[in-house]
């Protein structure tokens, strides 16, 4: 059964204060419960803010795959979305080209 209730929709953070939360964190000395509460934010949606900033150190596993920063994050959402619609556009395209293609006949 179907409801017209709303799925509740995580709120869009700017890039630059997923960065600052994540600083307050681990350059301020802030708690993540502390951060996220005076932020007014989730603790998961800081901790994984947090992850993502913090610097590799020397001594995790060399077969543990480096993840992304948060911008590069962001950057690659971005250039995925502008991939898709260069896709879409060529496919336009190539169609376009058939149908004119045959008119020309």
């Amino acid at each position: 059964m179907m409801t017209n209730e709303k799925k509740h929709e995580r709120p869009k953070y700017s890039l630059e204060f997923k960065q600052d939360a994540a600083q307050l964190v681990l350059e301020k000395g802030y708690s993540l419960n502390q951060a996220a509460d005076h932020l007014g934010i989730s603790l998961s949606a800081l901790g994984r803010w947090v992850r993502a900033e913090r610097k590799p150190s020397g001594n995790e596993s060399a077969t543990k795959k480096p993840g992304l920063n948060l911008g590069d994050h962001d950057e690659l959402i971005r250039l995925r979305k502008e991939i898709e619609q260069l896709r879409m556009e060529r496919e336009i395209l190539k169609k376009a080209a058939v149908f004119f293609a045959k008119e020309a006949e």
